[in-house]
């Protein structure tokens, strides 16, 4: 196989709806895109975020109300799907259960006249590319659930797309078969150098696949980033809660230099880096730590702020401990093994490393 590369761009593009309760309903406002030749980007974020809107404007299922699609620098907005040089594997796989494995993957070559010779040779290079060679005469309906995902990739692929474009496709997997498909898809991009757009509500799935991720909310792109930059610098309350688990104190400014920021949470007078936002002095803050960069000290640690364990759960590889501290739930994990759970109601400390800790504004409080 060639390996084609295009970029896609989307600039400015929306979509909206007219509910007959909700009334006018944005799908999608003012969606900037670039995506680079070759590159793996993934649209993320909770159901409704207008992810799958955007996705199907792209595609051409779907026309923006304002705004262009652009593929290689050329204007496709108003072509129709068949003609922008398109993969397309679907959530639920849209294969055609009245044909074989074979003739599933070959219809897109037939529809584009292809000569017989080379549809059965590009059918069988692309079956064994997804490691199904062999499987040419059966049907789906005897195939399993992520054989049939390899049906539909197989079938995105065959026709040599210069972008691949996947809606939430390993949504109807379960959990173990998820994990294997992602590094097979992840692994099958790089080796075809396709640029692939990826949607998901799935933060881990995203996170493992992505060269870039773009965090979707409310039809607006909110932050986009590496997994590390939405991870370890997310720019918002809504990333930083919605990438991973997160423990968000309340605190308040005590002090601002040139060199960081004294704060006062949970009762202790602490010290971190200067943020990249403006603060002042007697300012109201979110102090966010991931529950990894919390670490258990002995009870009468001096430097760590006082907690006792509400409880413990062993995950084999980890231990999550829910801690009270200063009338505050904190979550702290750590590695398993034997001797790691604590016993509920036990005393400890509880440290962070200033590094790992960012500020974010407040939030305000329900009324």
């Amino acid at each position: 196989m060639s390996e084609p590369k295009l970029g896609v761009s989307a600039e400015g593009i929306a979509k909206r709806y007219q509910h007959r309760i909700k009334g006018e309903v944005w799908a999608a406002r003012d969606v900037d895109l670039a995506v680079q030749p070759g590159e793996f980007l993934t649209l993320l974020g909770p159901s409704g975020c207008g992810k799958t809107t955007v996705l199907r404007m792209i595609a051409g299922f779907e026309m923006p109300d304002t705004g262009r699609v652009l593929f290689g620098g050329r204007d496709v907005t108003t072509l129709p799907a068949n003609q922008r040089d398109i993969g397309f594997v679907f959530q639920n796989y849209a294969l055609f259960p009245h044909l074989t494995v074979f003739d599933n993957v070959a219809y897109g070559l037939r529809v584009r006249n292809k000569a017989d010779a080379e549809i059965r040779r590009a059918v069988n290079d692309v079956l064994a590319l997804v490691g199904l060679a062999g499987y040419e005469p059966q049907f789906s309906s005897q195939l399993s659930g992520g054989e049939q995902q390899r049906v539909a990739l197989a079938r995105a692929i065959v026709i040599q797309p210069g972008v691949l474009l996947f809606d939430e496709p390993l949504s109807n997997l379960d959990a173990r078969l998820r994990v294997l498909m992602r590094h097979e898809i992840r692994s099958l991009q790089r080796r075809l150098g396709i640029t692939t757009i990826y949607v998901t509500h799935d933060q881990e799935e995203a996170m493992a696949v992505s060269d870039r991720i773009v965090v979707m909310n409310q039809g607006r792109l909110v932050q986009v980033g590496s997994a590390e930059d939405l991870y370890l610098r997310p720019r918002s309350d809504f990333v930083a809660r919605f990438i991973g688990r997160i423990n968000s104190i309340e605190a308040r400014v005590v002090a601002v230099d040139d060199a960081g920021v004294e704060l006062m949470a949970l009762g202790r007078r602490l010290r971190v880096p200067r943020p990249d936002m403006a603060v002042a002095e007697g300012q109201a803050v979110q102090l966010m730590i991931r529950p990894e960069a919390l670490h258990a000290t002995a009870a009468d640690d001096a430097q760590a702020w006082p907690a006792t364990v509400s409880n413990c759960s062993f995950l084999g590889e980890k231990i999550e401990l829910h801690l009270d501290c200063a009338g505050q739930r904190l979550l702290l994990v750590r590695p398993g093994g034997a001797g790691a759970a604590l016993p509920e109601g036990q005393a400890l400390g509880v440290t962070a490393d200033p590094a790992a800790m960012l500020l974010l504004p407040a939030q305000d409080k329900p009324s």
